[in-house]
């Protein structure tokens, strides 16, 4: 085994390669025994800098002096923007009337830049192009099965459309046979006309012949030609077959839809590297309750903000509200279904989504109309939440009691189902209980499953993070339940306990930090932030209201 590179050997001397090292060259990086210090300054006794071993690279090597030999630079003309010797500073020449810094107090700042840059490299910048070669990494992942969904729905639209043909070809076989009958109406109707005048015809004729042979003056006197009237032809029917005018394959493309061209945006990441750059908020040592508005609901479930000055709110009611934050209901809408919804999100553009339970539906307002965005077979929705990037994630049960899963979809079309964790074990639990779910600033998605007692935090790829089962405390004895959930702009989590009365927050990696247990929380439910930070508390039973919460400084 090499003595220079065993991680089980003590460091030996660079020259002799045997002695244990006591010293170190701070000018040459060499590592000496106290034997060979002789031998490795002989050549130039003042250059080197021993020092002992563990006081290593401890001292500065100042640049030579280009001017004066034999001294070194310790300070920086700042006008000529170069290291200068003491004699350079008194120079009557090349340096008349400069003004210098000291090169060490420089140093020193460059090496708090240096560490403050490492630092950030570290903590931050390396974080985020791991978060965004995990995202793009996620993307490629799920590409095929995103153009695999991409094409059968294209196949079912086809399958649609032949089933289209095929009776719009039905309809026109039963066109075109009616239009023969007609058809055969016509002619048949204008020929009894014709074999009409034809029978008063031969008749005229039979009553000419024996005229021709009667010698009857009275009969023959009595005689008006009929031929006038017989020359005067009926008009002729022409009846034209009908025509059909196929459209062409290109029109037929067109008609089937249209492919809109693959497009890719770029988004402004310094912007973002910025924002994580702020100065962090901290907590304060006691939440302030800054307002208390009563909606009026007896059994109020979620909350979710629109702007800082307006939120929308739903109970066990068909109505959604929204309400300013003097309590003044600014908007109102009813689910289509006539039951409760069963959650609400806001979109970036300010759009109100919703999930109804007895439709199995995801559902978006838009001026005022409710559009079906989602429909599920054998799936129920529960809850849902709007992502950075305008995907929905949704919770939703099995008709067969089957775990529980989130799917993330963009627009209608399902992009991701998240399960099962990498043991094949099911991420929440069965039971039809509500899981609330919410994305952090660092994409992880938090599912609070009530029926599991536990948070429940994926990465965005879908592999578990962690999960949190609660904080021993013994004031805090009712088990814990959590509900409603939601993360700020510090990644925070924050979590309903609604039976202990109480918010839990907890860092990004699941550290319990502290308990939201003040401002006189009643079964706080579902819960929301705005983008100052400000928290919304939804209190479930009888009060009807929702607290504003500081709880950031």
């Amino acid at each position: 085994m090499d003595p220079h590179h065993s991680a089980q050997d003590v460091v030996r001397c660079d020259l002799c390669e045997t002695a244990i090292v006591q010293m170190y060259c701070d000018f040459c990086h060499v590592n000496l025994c106290f034997a060979c210090i002789g031998k490795h300054i002989a050549d130039d006794y003042q250059k080197h800098i021993v020092v002992p071993f563990q006081n290593r690279k401890s001292t500065l090597i100042y640049p030579k002096c280009s001017t004066h030999q034999n001294k070194v630079c310790e300070f920086l003309c700042k006008e000529c923007d170069m290291s200068v010797c003491s004699m350079c500073t008194i120079s009557a020449d090349k340096h008349k009337g400069h003004t210098f810094s000291i090169l060490y107090e420089i140093y020193n700042e460059r090496k708090a830049d240096i560490t403050k840059d490492s630092e950030e490299i570290e903590n931050i910048i390396s974080a985020t192009y791991e978060e965004m070669a995990t995202d793009l990494e996620t993307q490629i992942a799920n590409l095929d099965g995103e153009y695999v969904k991409f094409t059968t729905v294209v196949t079912k639209h086809g399958e649609e459309w032949h089933k289209e043909i095929d009776n719009a070809i039905n309809k026109m076989k039963n066109e075109i046979e009616e239009m023969k009958i007609k058809h055969l109406e016509i002619l048949k109707k204008h020929l009894d006309e014709i074999k009409q005048i034809q029978s008063l015809i031969e008749q005229s004729l039979i009553t000419l012949k024996e005229m021709e042979e009667s010698n009857e003056v009275s009969v023959t006197m009595e005689y008006r030609s009929k031929n006038k009237e017989f020359r005067k032809l009926p008009p002729k029917v022409r009846v034209s077959l009908p025509t059909f005018s196929p459209i062409d394959s290109e029109q037929l493309y067109k008609s089937l839809g249209s492919l809109i061209p693959l497009s890719f945006t770029t988004d402004e990441n310094a912007d973002t590297m910025k924002k994580r750059e702020t100065s962090p908020k901290e907590l304060m040592d006691e939440p302030k309750l800054v307002t208390t508005i009563n909606t009026g609901y007896k059994y109020l479930c979620n909350v979710t903000c629109l702007s800082e000055e307006a939120f929308w709110t739903c109970a066990e009611v068909s109505d959604m509200k929204c309400f300013n934050v003097k309590g003044k209901v600014i908007n109102a809408i009813k689910t289509k279904s006539g039951e409760r919804s069963g959650d609400i999100a806001v979109t970036s553009d300010g759009n109100l989504v919703y999930c109804d339970q007895k439709t199995k539906t995801v559902n978006k307002v838009k001026s005022g109309q409710i559009e079906e965005v989602i429909r599920l077979q054998g799936w129920t929705p529960l809850k849902l939440c709007v992502t950075s990037s305008g995907d929905l994630l949704v919770t939703m049960c099995s008709d067969d009691q089957t775990p529980s899963k989130v799917v993330r979809y963009s627009g209608s079309t399902e992009k991701q189902t998240i399960l099962y964790d990498d043991e094949g074990k099911p991420l929440y639990s069965g039971s039809p209980t509500i899981k609330h779910i919410s994305e952090n600033r660092n994409l992880d998605i938090c599912v609070a499953d009530c029926g599991a007692g536990a948070v429940v935090v994926v990465k965005q790829t879908g592999k578990l993070r962690f999960r949190y089962t609660g904080h021993s405390s013994t004031t805090k004895n009712k088990a814990f339940q959590p509900l409603g959930i939601t993360t700020d702009s510090q990644s925070q989590i924050l979590t309903v306990d609604p039976y202990n009365h109480c918010i839990h927050i907890l860092d990004q990696n699941g550290q319990f930090l502290r308990y939201i247990d003040h401002c006189n929380l009643k079964y706080p439910w579902g819960l929301c932030v705005d983008k100052s930070d400000n928290l919304f508390v939804t209190e479930y039973y009888y009060s009807g209201n929702v607290k504003k919460i500081n709880y950031l400084q």
